[in-house]
């Protein structure tokens, strides 16, 4: 069987490690010219019954371990005026430590087989024959291949194949800011792990990366369209009357600034399943990123490479199998990751969370957020003590 994975993320690495380590080739093409040719952004807090799962299911426990830091998980929030609402320090013991994006890339990359992924093939176009699927890419290459899987991203070339829907604003956007360098007095704020400044329906994030830089974000409201109109210099009027704490944090953040408006795909988003095709990942179930896409678009890879496995004859059965699981596992947990953004961009919002990080216990599902991005298991009482002026 003759298996083309499309896209070189979490999704679609995770899917090609399951499969070698069954004995089922397959070949990733991934629009970028190499790993190195962009950013892979900051950090993802890897949960145990999804991203971790992965991991170790897919024989790379030891490696996760590596490029994992438990101090990542300590997180704080304050209000827009300084005031602390939640200061929690990991010992150790939390259950979602953090990794970089690209250390946990190169961990997938390098559990490969040497040609596995090809780099600089963007998919334009996907034609039918009788005798299989033939994919063009950009460069004039074309391959044929039994099961495509799109594993590429919000703006899947394979979706389409499969459905009419496309993804729509989240009402949302978010203002990458770059990074404070290591050692950066207005980044002392964010600590170890995360940060939050909250008010006004904007969220003024801060994440500590492994390198001991932090990357700085502003979230907000906006209206469609609102990121081909945005303007840098609009920046400092979005913070007015915030704490210096926070203004500082800005300030020092070193760009260059991107703006994006986030987008999502129904929630629950279905398909007839089709033989030869399949979506996991951002293709599939793209969400708010509050911590629970990236997990799982990496159980994705993982159930669809057992299933895989499991019904090496019947890849049409495994497929709609798997498809069935996925959307049942993913619906709820796309729902309460758009209630999550709500709550985030709400005028009471930073009151709201210093309660929610307050609870002493959290419901099966989505968890919650976490400062920086991702969430944490169990909620802390707040503690005093940080200095903000």
């Amino acid at each position: 069987m003759r298996i083309a994975i499309v896209g070189a993320g979490p999704a679609g690495l995770v899917l090609a490690r399951v499969l070698h380590r069954h004995g089922i080739p397959a070949t990733v093409r991934e629009a970028d010219a190499s790993p190195d040719a962009r950013p892979q952004g900051g950090c993802l807090d890897l949960h145990t019954g999804s991203g971790q799962r992965a991991m170790y299911e897919a024989g790379l426990g030891a490696e996760f371990e590596a490029i994992a830091r438990p101090e990542g998980e300590d997180h704080r929030i304050l209000d827009h005026t300084g005031t602390v609402l939640v200061d929690h320090e990991s010992a150790g013991t939390d259950e979602r430590p953090e990794v970089d994006r690209a250390d946990l890339r190169r961990v997938l990359l390098d559990s490969l087989p040497a040609g596995t992924v090809q780099w600089g093939r963007r998919l334009t176009g996907v034609d039918n024959p009788t005798s299989g699927r033939r994919l063009r890419f950009a460069d004039g290459t074309t391959v044929e291949c039994d099961l495509l899987i799109g594993a590429d991203g919000a703006f899947s070339r394979v979706r389409p194949l499969l459905t009419d829907a496309r993804p729509s604003s989240a009402g949302s956007g978010w203002i990458d800011l770059g990074t404070v360098a290591p050692g950066h007095p207005a980044a002392d704020v964010v600590g170890r792990g995360s940060f939050w400044a909250m008010g006004e329906e904007r969220v003024v994030g801060g994440q500590r990366r492994a390198g001991g830089e932090v990357g700085v974000s502003i979230s907000l409201r906006v209206a469609p369209g609102w990121g081909a109109a945005f303007d840098v210099a609009d920046v400092p009027e979005l913070l007015r009357g915030w704490a210096p704490v926070v203004r500082r944090l800005v300030e020092a953040a070193e760009g260059p600034a991107v703006a994006r408006e986030l987008m999502v795909t129904p929630v629950g988003m279905t398909w007839r399943s089709t033989p030869g095709v399949t979506l996991i990942g951002d293709a599939a179930h793209l969400m708010p990123p509050v911590g629970e896409g990236a997990n799982q678009a990496m159980l994705d890879g993982l159930e669809l490479g057992l299933a895989l496995a499991a019904k090496p004859d019947d890849p049409a059965a495994a497929v709609a199998a798997f498809e069935a699981e996925m959307t049942a596992r993913t619906t709820p947990i796309a729902e309460e990751s758009a209630r999550m953004q709500a709550m985030l961009l709400a005028p009471t919002a930073a009151q709201d969370m210093a309660r929610f990080f307050s609870r002493p216990a959290v419901a099966a599902g989505a968890g919650g957020p976490r400062p920086g991005g991702g969430g944490p298991d169990s909620r802390r009482r707040p503690r005093s003590g940080v200095d903000t002026a």
